[in-house]
């Protein structure tokens, strides 16, 4: 199937994603905030930069978008029909690009959590946030993700 707008359309709403500040991230930053918790954000001294960093429990914890970071079975992780050797390069690149700074940050002793835009678009719930909660204060063992 082709593209339904022209290239240079599509190059400029491609250029008008953010990568931080997201609705997701400021979604979660919101709803922790009133859990009492409080965080540094993007914290570039850390391996892969962190959306939202605990350093009272040791514990980063990752945004991702769905789309961006291809979770897992999920519907909105859909690959475009058009240039599809750039978007898996892409794709797997955003990837593997992931597990080495999650890889890092475990080995540097960080807890790390994932908390995928499904889990918290387009409403985030009380549950979720019981669980990123409990995993923040020592639940979960080390690594943990939140998906929808």
């Amino acid at each position: 199937m082709a593209d339904i707008v022209d290239s240079r359309t599509r190059s400029r709403m491609m250029s008008n994603i953010r990568g931080r500040n997201t609705k997701p991230e400021v979604s979660l930053r919101k709803a922790l905030h009133r859990a009492g918790f409080r965080f540094r954000i993007n914290a570039r001294r850390l391996p892969g930069t962190p959306d939202i960093v605990l350093p009272k429990w040791q514990t980063v914890i990752f945004v991702h978008g769905c789309f961006w970071h291809r979770h897992p079975g999920c519907r909105k992780a859909t690959k475009p029909a058009t240039n599809i050797e750039f978007w898996t390069q892409k794709f797997d690149a955003n990837v593997e690009r992931d597990a080495k700074a999650v890889a890092q940050l475990l080995s540097l002793g960080w807890r790390t959590a994932i908390v995928w835009e499904c889990a918290v678009m387009p409403r985030i719930g009380d549950e979720l946030i019981e669980q990123v909660g409990d995993f923040i204060r020592g639940a979960g063992g080390r690594q943990i993700e939140f998906g929808g």
